[in-house]
Order: C-alpha cells, then sequence, then structure tokens
C-alpha cells in the first residue's frame, strides 16, 4: 500500500481526509476543542469547488448538512459533547429519511458545558443512540493521528453504503496532538470511494423505501426528475406518511436489521500483542480505545519487561460493538481491565458481552489523560 506522510493534527487531518473522500459540503457551528475540523475545511472545500458554512447554531448546522446530503453530495459536520446533544433530533430524522452524512464528535468533558478544554471519553453511550427510537447507530472511534483520517474516509463509504449518519469519535488529546501521521495517498483514498446507490429505470417504477428487509433505501439525488417525500414520520414506500401497522413494523425493523445482518461490514478491532496471550494465571487483556489506548500500549511494554504477559483489545468500530471478539477474549483471559475516560460507559457494553461481572477497571474524569503509569500501577495492584 502506497503511503504518505503527514506532520498535523488529528482535527485537521479530519477535515483533509473528508475532502479527500469527495465530501464537497460542511456545515457546522465553532465549538471546543472540534472548531479546527471546521477552521481547516472551510480553507480546503473552496479549492475544490466546495462549500462550507458557518450557521447560526448546531442544530442548524446539521440541518443544512441533511439538505446538501439529499441533494446527492458527500457532506460533513463536526462538534463535540454538547453539540451532539442539539443535533440530536435531526440526527434521527437523518435516521428515519435515511440520510447518509458523517458527523465528527471530538469528544470533551461533560455533562452540559463540563471542561470545553479538556480531555473525555463521555460520549461513548450517547453515541450508541444519540436520538430517541429504535435503529443501530454506527460510531466509529480514531485512536491514532492516521485513524483521525482513515476513520473519517471509512466513515463516508459506510454513511452511503447503508444511507444514515455514521459518528466518527475523536477526543481533545487526538484533535490537538501534532504529530507524524502515515496516509494511505489521495489516489488511494479516491479509488476506495463506495458511491451511493441510484435507480436508474423509468421514474414511475422508482419507490425509494421499497427494499430488501436488510438494505438501505435508495435516495436518488435531487432534482433529477426521480419524486419521492422526505419525512420524519413512519412512511410507506415512497416516503410518505403512513400508520398502517405492517408498514411501520417492516419499516422499523428494516432500520435495524440492515446494519445488524452486515456488522461483518462495519466491525474492525485492534489486537495488540494478543498473539500470546493463551489464557494462564497471570495473564492479562486491557482494553481501552481512542486516545487512551496509546497510553495502554505503552503500559503493555512496561508490563512485559517486569514480566507480565499484557495485551490491548481495542474496537475501532465502538457502535454496533465486537460483541463477539470481545467475549472471545474475556472468555479466555481471566483477568481483565477495562480502561475509560469516563465512568464505565463502555465496561457495561464488555459486561454484556462477555457475561462477566468480575471486570476491573480505570476510570478518570477529571479532564485529565490517562498515563501509563497510571495503567501499570493499576495492574499490579488488582491482579
Amino acid at each position: 500500500m502506497a503511503t504518505r506522510e503527514i506532520i498535523s493534527t488529528g482535527n485537521d487531518l479530519s477535515a483533509i481526509a473528508a475532502v479527500d473522500a469527495g465530501c464537497t459540503f460542511f456545515g457546522g457551528y465553532p465549538l471546543t476543542p472540534s472548531s479546527e475540523v471546521m477552521h481547516t475545511i472551510s480553507d480546503l472545500l473552496p479549492k475544490v469547488g466546495g462549500t462550507s458554512i458557518q450557521m447560526e447554531d448546531e442544530i442548524a448546522g446539521i440541518c443544512c448538512v441533511i439538505g446538501a446530503s439529499m441533494s446527492g453530495v458527500r457532506a460533513l459536520t463536526a462538534t463535540s459533547g454538547p453539540g451532539m446533544s442539539l443535533k440530536a433530533e435531526n440526527l434521527g430524522l437523518a435516521q428515519m429519511a435515511e440520510v447518509p452524512l458523517v458527523c465528527v464528535n471530538v469528544m470533551r468533558g461533560g455533562p452540559s458545558t463540563g471542561l470545553p478544554t479538556r480531555v473525555s471519553q463521555g460520549d461513548i453511550k450517547q453515541a450508541s443512540n444519540p436520538s430517541h427510537g429504535d435503529y443501530r447507530s454506527i460510531t466509529l472511534c480514531a485512536g491514532t493521528l492516521a485513524e483521525c483520517y482513515t476513520e473519517v474516509v471509512r466513515a463516508f463509504n459506510l454513511a452511503d453504503r447503508f444511507m444514515q449518519p455514521v459518528i466518527v469519535l475523536t477526543d481533545e488529546t487526538l484533535g490537538h496532538m501534532h504529530g507524524k501521521a502515515m496516509l494511505p495517498t489521495v489516489e488511494e483514498v479516491k479509488a476506495g470511494i463506495v458511491p451511493r446507490k441510484e435507480f436508474t429505470g423509468d421514474p414511475k417504477d422508482y419507490h425509494p423505501y421499497e427494499c430488501g428487509p436488510t438494505e438501505p433505501a435508495v435516495l436518488n439525488p435531487m432534482f433529477k426528475g426521480y419524486r419521492y417525500h422526505f419525512t420524519g414520520l413512519h412512511h410507506d414506500k415512497n416516503g410518505f406518511p403512513t400508520e398502517e401497522i405492517e408498514t411501520c413494523r417492516k419499516l422499523i425493523q428494516r432500520l435495524e436489521d440492515k446494519v445488524v445482518v452486515h456488522q461483518n461490514e462495519i466491525e474492525l478491532n485492534e489486537e495488540f500483542m494478543c498473539d500470546d496471550l493463551t489464557g494462564e494465571d497471570g495473564e492479562v487483556l486491557i482494553i481501552a480505545y481512542g486516545s487512551v489506548s496509546l497510553a495502554a500500549k505503552e503500559a503493555i511494554r512496561h508490563l512485559r519487561k517486569d514480566g507480565i504477559k499484557a495485551g490491548l483489545f481495542r474496537p475501532i468500530t465502538i457502535w454496533p460493538s465486537p460483541a463477539k471478539r470481545i467475549k472471545h477474549f474475556t472468555d479466555k483471559i481471566k483477568n481483565v481491565l477495562c480502561v475509560e475516560l469516563n465512568i464505565r460507559q463502555y465496561t457495561e457494553e464488555i459486561e454484556r458481552a462477555s457475561s462477566r461481572l468480575d471486570l476491573e477497571g480505570l476510570y478518570k474524569v477529571n479532564g485529565r489523560a490517562i498515563s501509563p503509569h497510571e495503567i501499570v500501577a493499576k495492574v499490579k495492584e488488582v491482579f
């Protein structure tokens, strides 16, 4: 695979990735610590014929992105915790109407205003169901500077494949970290673009929501002669509101099944120094994600030098969770430490997936990063 070297920040790389992936519209509102995504993409998009708009608030930001996507273009918004809360209702609209878009969430301390300039992973649960109702969220979580780029590229392809919003979580540490990233070439990214499907037959035969029980809608771009209706209400095959019992049931079940049945296309994980874990007494599995995984890797190197065989399981696709892979490791390894910048938000999912309630945890919610030393000390304390 051809690569290129870029020295940049996570926020800038997220913006660069969007443009390289074919995004031509950004709508948003500045919010610490995500603001640089908007700043950077507002410089980049006009150079490729795209448009970047700063709206009056986060709600308007997501609304104009939905409108842009309805016209057929790839569209991005970016924000942090309070902005996600404001975007929630219209993320639900995009789920119901099956409008693809990408939302980068650079996590900070919360709830409410919280710690605007500090790091947190407090939006994990919110990302699983940012709006009310039945559907399956697709949420990716970058753990390196390079993944601030590659996961945004992947998010656009998943959004168009599954016709729904895709959330990319980073955090304040990654967003503002400045360093070297090895990235795929622009040519490789463009060659891998997966365009959304379009209906090309007679307009009278076009029914956008008449699709297989595990498949997404086929929404042709506006202004191309194909008529249908967008709504947040339960709707029929043409998008018009309905309360017909079976139509409503099939619609909502499909919103779930189009993701669940095809989870193998979405799931992505990293397993660091796990190959030699055999399940012997004294071995340790650390589960971490995002910027915390960087500290976990360094801690594992120190633990191994001290004679403690440790490995890292890192979910990159957070939702839907890699439950089978989590269970594979937690069935084999007795000592499991979950490390998060929140209070057990993903640990509860790991407990569900593993059917274990004896997992140890290291959590921090004061806006400061977890250090490798803290992880090493915790492992030696509890195992």
